[in-house]
């Protein structure tokens, strides 16, 4: 459980605080959420009857745990077996306008 909570929370840490990111995992060392997002492995995008953008979920690890970020609840969720733990973030990254961006310019 210790695992988990700690990938959690740091997941949104850097969320809230882009510059906890590791500069070396951007090109220009600056923290972008399109960038950030080509490196996911899946995105389920939460929309309204009309298909209008409401937010999404990313899926940023899987296989042990299972962690997705959401972002219609600012939550980053932590999946492993019978344990969970969910910690709310502030997206200082812009990452729901980034797939905002993505769903209408699909």
């Amino acid at each position: 459980m210790k695992q988990i909570i700690e990938q959690v929370k740091h997941i949104a840490d850097c969320l809230s605080n882009p510059e906890l990111f590791d500069s070396e995992c951007f090109e220009d060392g600056e923290p972008n959420a399109l960038e950030y997002l080509s490196d996911t492995f899946d995105i389920e995008y939460i929309v309204s009857g009309d298909g209008s953008y409401r937010g999404a979920r990313v899926l940023v690890a899987f296989g042990g745990p299972n962690i997705w970020i959401d972002t219609k609840t600012n939550t980053v969720e932590g999946y492993w077996w019978n344990d969970k733990h969910f910690e709310s973030f502030t997206d200082e990254l812009g990452l729901d306008a980034a797939l905002c961006e993505l769903w209408e310019c699909r």
